[in-house]
């Protein structure tokens, strides 16, 4: 039996479904397949190494440099990146706009980080802003938001969403909240505010499937500081809050057809029912209860994945 009439034979018997089939049919005739997707993450990886090398390099060699060079190579690198992105980019419209030169979005990454690494330097070289220099993440968080919206970049926009989330943190740990249990409520605070206003936009009709990013950060932040919670006095409130944010997110996610919400339901309710199923437990019972719990916990998301994969 050939390797082809045995993947069509997993295929019948429902072991792989159609478009597995395909992939690796494609594979053993060594027919071209698509590498969008790692080529993608490689020079986003590529631009973020760039900018990394010209902050150490700026860092460690500032004094024979000067700042007037530094500041002058950063900021003209800056108006070249963000004038490219304006001429080569489609006009802004409150749908979502296809990029017309796939350039343009790593030119625009290279910007936020120029930028980034620009007003850094300002704040360690000359300190301008003391004690309020968190502002810097604020005004960096506009910068971004409005950059997302002009040129439909969903990258740009959950750096602007991490941005505002490090000066959401910060601003109230100033004011005197420094312990886990008040900025473990800042969080969800930060948490409902993002999705609140992602769902704004979506009901105003502005980029409408921006909505989804808003979703999965306030998602996260929102399983984060309830798992956090979960050490503190409240463990019970706190447990009993994540299952049910747990089984919404499985539940809705299913229903609106988004598999990575149904998998944060599970892996973050089995992360709070192990917690307090392992409290107490011997070693051997520690590693039998993963074994048999992890082993169903992955079936559980295979079996779903499968499912989505079917219906998509």
């Amino acid at each position: 039996m050939t390797t082809l009439q045995q993947l069509e034979h997993w295929k019948q018997a429902g072991i792989i479904d159609d478009s597995q089939c395909r992939t690796l049919s494609a594979l053993v005739r060594k027919e071209r397949f698509s590498l969008f997707l790692e080529l993608n993450g490689l020079l986003y990886l590529g631009v973020l190494s760039l900018a990394g090398g010209l902050g150490w390099t700026f860092r460690s060699h500032f004094e024979r440099l000067g700042d007037v060079l530094i500041l002058a190579v950063l900021s003209i690198l800056l108006v070249v990146s963000l004038y490219y992105c304006w001429s080569r980019s489609a006009r802004y419209s409150n749908q979502e706009v296809e990029s017309s030169n796939f350039v343009v979005d790593y030119v625009l990454y290279l910007a936020c980080l120029l930028l980034s690494i620009e007003l850094g330097y300002f704040e360690v070289r000359f300190g301008w802003l003391g004690d309020a220099w968190d502002s810097y993440l604020l005004f960096s968080s506009v910068v971004f938001f409005v950059l997302a919206y002009r040129f439909d970049n969903r990258f740009v926009l959950s750096l602007a969403l991490s941005s505002l989330a490090g000066w959401f943190g910060l601003t109230l740990s100033k004011v005197g909240f420094e312990s886990s249990a008040p900025l473990r409520v800042s969080a969800l605070v930060y948490a409902f505010i993002t999705a609140l206003a992602g769902a704004f936009l979506y009901r105003q009709g502005i980029k409408k499937h921006f909505l989804e990013i808003y979703l999965h950060i306030a998602a996260n932040v929102t399983f984060l500081a309830l798992v956090s919670g979960l050490s503190g006095d409240n463990e019970l409130l706190f447990l009993a809050a994540l299952l049910l944010v747990s089984a919404a997110s499985a539940v809705l996610g299913v229903r609106f057809q988004r598999f990575a919400f149904v998998v944060y339901g599970i892996v973050f309710g089995y992360a709070g029912i192990s917690f307090e199923v392992l409290q107490g437990m011997k070693d051997t019972g520690v590693l039998a209860y993963f074994v048999v719990t992890g082993i169903a916990v992955i079936l559980l998301i295979v079996f779903l994945a499968r499912r989505f994969g079917r219906e998509d």
